[in-house]
């Protein structure tokens, strides 16, 4: 049973992705924006894999000490899987990461509510030369076929989960707890320009669900219903790979520590909230919890 101290722990932590995740989606999508709306003119998708990777890090500095900033249901999961968090504390993390994907989305559609009127003059379209309700979840390329799209989600995901636990891993001592932000933001561009080209690249749910779950008050139910149901590729195959990413990083260190001659290597465990007021975000990004919500046996 959750005592009071502990809901207020998790509604904190609830808060922080919520914010975290505005922050991210925010910036991300609005770059989306821009680019569908100037595409004659910036025909590159290097500003969205940029400012993606800038919204997470932007993330990461606001959500990172309170929460340590999953910003993705996926991580989330992943952890719970692990025994990393308590299952109330998990679905709190996604309510606020679902709210702010949400939120995030509707700002984007009224910062740009006059680009999108002179794109498609007013008529909402979810498909065709003037749809722009792509602005807002991810689209399978032309010719893709779903089940191409799920293999790409469920491994994307699972190698995005696999350097996370090992960026989370406090025994790593190949980088420094201030350069992790900055690797995670890298790999998120590299995800971006690698592994873009078939649906998005869809390794977060949450980044999909949230703003087309916005769009279906602006465009209709449609867009669950496009690409035959694509929306649910985007949500169960990230959960998928996050899955098989945790669970193979903890078998990976299993064999290290029995075979490899490593009595340094431990399991990733959640790093602690800041013992010290001001503690720098990056001790503990990636993964939260204090000690004394650890998950009880």
């Amino acid at each position: 049973m959750l005592h009071s101290r502990q809901l207020k722990q998790f509604a904190a932590q609830c808060l922080a992705e919520l914010f975290g995740t505005f922050i991210m989606i925010f910036i991300g999508n609005l770059s989306v924006a821009q680019y569908t709306f100037t595409k004659p003119r910036i025909n590159s998708n290097f500003g969205i894999n940029l400012s993606y990777a800038t919204g997470v890090y932007a993330a990461l500095m606001v959500a990172g000490p309170i929460s340590g900033a999953h910003l993705n249901p996926a991580v989330s999961l992943g952890l719970l899987s692990l025994r990393k968090m308590k299952v109330t504390q998990c679905l709190f993390y996604m309510v606020g990461q679902t709210v702010g994907a949400f939120l995030a989305s509707a700002m984007v559609y009224f910062v740009y509510i006059s680009h999108f009127n002179l794109y498609d003059g007013g008529i909402r379209q979810v498909e065709g030369p003037n749809a722009t309700a792509g602005i807002f979840y991810t689209i399978p390329a032309t010719g893709v076929p779903n089940w191409n799209c799920l293999i790409d989600a469920v491994v994307g995901t699972a190698l995005l989960l696999t350097f996370i636990m090992a960026l989370g891993n406090d025994y790593n001592d190949l980088i420094s707890n201030a350069a992790k932000p900055f690797a995670f933001a890298l790999m998120i561009t590299t995800f971006g320009f690698s592994m873009s080209l078939n649906c998005g690249n869809p390794i977060n749910p949450v980044r999909d669900f949230g703003p087309r779950l916005f769009a279906a008050f602006i465009y209709g139910f449609k867009v669950f219903r496009v690409n035959n149901y694509y929306f649910l590729v985007a949500s169960i195959g990230p959960i998928i790979g996050a899955l098989i990413g945790v669970w193979i990083y903890e078998g990976y260190l299993i064999l290290m520590k029995k075979y490899a001659n490593l009595p340094g290597i431990i399991h990733v465990d959640a790093i602690e909230q800041p013992a010290v007021r001001g503690q720098s975000m990056s001790h503990h990004m990636i993964t939260q919890l204090s000690s004394e919500t650890t998950v009880s046996t």
